[in-house]
C-alpha cells in the first residue's frame, strides 16, 4: 500500500521559512499533479497552490510570491517552500498528488496524513 509522506513542518518564527516536502513511502513509476492545502482547527481544508504535470503552478492569493511549489521528478517528491511566514499561515499542510505506481497502471489520488506549521513568535 502506497502513502503520501509530507515532512518538514515545525515551529517558525513571524518572517521566517520552512521548507516542505512530500513524497510516496515507497518506489512508484510517476508522482504527477501535485497540490498542497492546509487546514486550520476545523475550518474547511483550503487550497494553497499546485503544480500540474506540465509544470505549470497557481497559488492563492494569500500566498502569491512567499510560497513556491516545486518539485524533483527524479525522486517523486514534491516540495512547498514557504517564506515570510504570517501567524495567520498556521495550520496543518497536506499534500494531494495523483500518482501511477506502475507504469501500466492508473493514476490515482493520494492525500498525505499533513505536516503542522505554527507560526509564533
Amino acid at each position: 500500500q502506497v502513502q503520501l509522506v509530507e515532512s518538514g513542518g515545525g515551529l517558525v518564527q513571524p518572517g521566517g521559512s520552512l521548507k516542505l516536502s512530500c513524497a510516496a513511502s515507497r518506489d512508484i513509476f510517476s508522482m504527477e499533479g501535485v497540490s498542497w492545502h492546509r487546514q486550520v482547527g476545523g475550518n474547511p481544508r483550503e487550497w494553497v497552490a499546485s503544480s500540474a504535470v506540465g509544470g505549470a503552478t497557481a497559488y492563492a492569493d494569500a500566498v502569491k510570491g512567499r510560497f513556491a511549489i516545486s518539485r524533483d521528478r527524479a525522486r517523486n517528491t514534491a516540495f512547498l517552500e514557504v517564506t515570510d511566514v504570517r501567524p495567520e499561515d498556521s495550520g496543518v499542510y497536506y499534500c494531494n498528488a495523483n500518482l501511477r505506481i506502475t507504469s501500466m497502471g492508473r493514476s490515482r489520488s493520494y492525500w498525505g496524513q499533513g505536516t503542522q506549521v505554527t507560526v509564533s513568535s
